[in-house]
């Protein structure tokens, strides 16, 4: 049971945590999150969540992963045997994150390429939905198979391949100490060039002004929170996993500290670089900053690129984005698979490299419906009802039953017996009531929220199909997997 990979060094463990919390989200949606919720002012609920949320689940889910040395579904059967159908979701959430995240980083391949030439053109937006996309009238209005999102789709699982059947410290370790070095000398680098141009003063200013009125507002709160669970990593088995193959006399505190201190600081060093970059659009453009600020896959795929379009050295600027784009998404979709992969491997007794390829094969089959004309009407609603309920009411499961039912000091010995500094009361409070509460408090607006407004004005079928369906499925394929798993041990 013991005989698992482990990490070759420390650097490589908090390398490949940071490489997993840090993902395209931190780029494209972290600094629209500061502008919209209060500036600077955003920044005082944010690092209360990440000292009341963030570390204290890390430090809990590390805890957990390295003193029961197993995937997700083995750790909560470990816990309580009749708790392994919760690892076993966690592992499908991360599946079907991994099936569109995928296509996602299969675009910012195809953008690097476009890169060269600045191939968007000038009207970013016709380009990417039109010409690029061939998006459809609608979710089920399918429309064929994009082969040119396709082939970037299935290079990007060829190598996540190549990188996972390696194993732990010959293959997620070592392409981490590559990813995120580079990473952040890309970002650092676009970031100097940015601050330098003109108007770059005045998008900072929008982006840090503090509106200190926000923080009366619970939604603001709620955001930040959010903001660090999902950020994180959290509450999908992938921390677990991670974890689980640490040493016995690893600092468990210390890397909990480190991995959320590297993720907060990438994502103020994305904020700077993307709102410095607006802020030179807008003055060249000659429109307030606010008319070119967006977020999510429009930001990426259109503001960004019609910004480089003005930029000098634009060509250079445009492979060094979306390299780090790229970069990002990988690192990231590495950490997705070997959370199902671990759990495959262990729950199947497979060999690593049959588990690998029959989760990177099964995954390509599962991403092809988000490379259609229909592709990200369904990606933008599965991901939604995915993050929304399956990973927060995951997660508020995990912590309240953590928590509440089973012995939370036990765990905070655990990790003081092997840490450099400890950690007291303040994390047991933080996880029995202050974390349950708010997750609680999130998924429950969340829920309230799509069902008096349809998300998105998506028609109900289509939010159906794609949304409540694939999140109730979830849960019964868990249950499914855990008989088959029980079964197998008893044989």
């Amino acid at each position: 049971m013991k005989q698992r990979d482990q990490w070759g060094t420390r650097l490589g463990f908090i390398l490949a945590a940071v490489g997993s919390a840090i993902g395209m989200g931190n780029i494209w949606r972290f600094p629209y999150m500061v502008y919209e919720n209060g500036g600077g002012a955003f920044l005082i609920p944010y690092f209360v969540a990440v000292f009341t949320a963030g570390i204290p689940l890390l430090i809990l889910e590390f805890g957990v992963g390295q003193k029961h040395a197993g995937s997700a579904p083995a750790t909560f059967r470990l816990l309580k045997e009749k708790w392994a159908w919760i690892g076993w979701w966690q592992v499908l959430v991360a599946f079907v994150i991994a099936c569109y995240y995928v296509v996602i980083i299969g675009w910012s391949f195809s953008y690097l390429k476009f890169s060269f030439n600045l191939g968007w053109g000038s009207d970013t937006s016709a380009f990417f939905f039109k010409e690029y996309l061939h998006l459809s009238s609608g979710a089920f209005d399918v429309g064929g198979i994009q082969w040119h999102i396709l082939g970037p789709v299935a290079l990007v699982w060829l190598t996540c391949w190549g990188v996972l059947i390696c194993g732990v410290k010959k293959g997620i370790e070592a392409a981490n100490k590559v990813f995120m070095p580079a990473l952040f000398f890309m970002v650092i680098l676009i970031m100097a060039r940015a601050v330098t141009m003109p108007g770059a003063v005045d998008g900072l200013n929008w982006l840090f002004k503090p509106d200190f009125s926000k923080l009366g507002d619970i939604k603001v709160w709620a955001a930040a929170f959010g903001q660090v669970f999902f950020s994180l990593s959290i509450g999908f088995a992938i921390m677990l996993t991670y974890s689980s193959y640490l040493s016995d006399d690893s600092d468990i505190n210390n890397n909990a500290f480190m991995t959320a201190f590297i993720n907060c600081g990438f994502s103020m060093l994305a904020g700077i670089m993307i709102f410095s970059v607006l802020g030179y659009m807008a003055a060249q453009k000659g429109v307030p900053i606010q008319d070119v600020v967006s977020s999510g896959v429009g930001l990426a795929f259109v503001t960004i690129p019609q910004a480089i379009n003005f930029m000098p050295g634009a060509t250079f600027i445009g492979v060094l984005f979306f390299l780090s784009l790229l970069f990002a998404g990988v690192s990231s979709m590495i950490s997705i698979c070997e959370a199902c992969i671990a759990g495959i491997l262990e729950g199947f007794s497979l060999s690593r490299k049959a588990a690998t390829t029959i989760f990177c094969l099964v995954g390509f089959l599962a991403s092809v419906i988000f490379t259609t004309g229909s592709g990200l009407y369904v990606l933008d609603i599965v991901d939604h009802y995915i993050n929304t309920y399956a990973v927060l009411l995951g997660g508020f499961i995990e912590v309240a039953l953590l928590s509440w039912f089973f012995n939370l000091e036990s765990i905070r010995e655990h990790v003081n017996r092997t840490s450099d500094f400890l950690v007291g009361n303040w994390w047991n409070f933080c996880l029995k009531f202050f974390t349950t509460f708010v997750v609680g408090y999130m998924l429950v607006m969340k829920c309230v929220g799509d069902i008096t407004v349809p998300y998105e004005g998506y028609p109900s079928s289509a939010l159906g199909v794609y949304g409540w369906a694939v999140v109730a499925a979830l849960p019964v394929i868990a249950f499914l997997f855990t008989k088959c798993d029980s079964l197998g041990r008893k044989e």
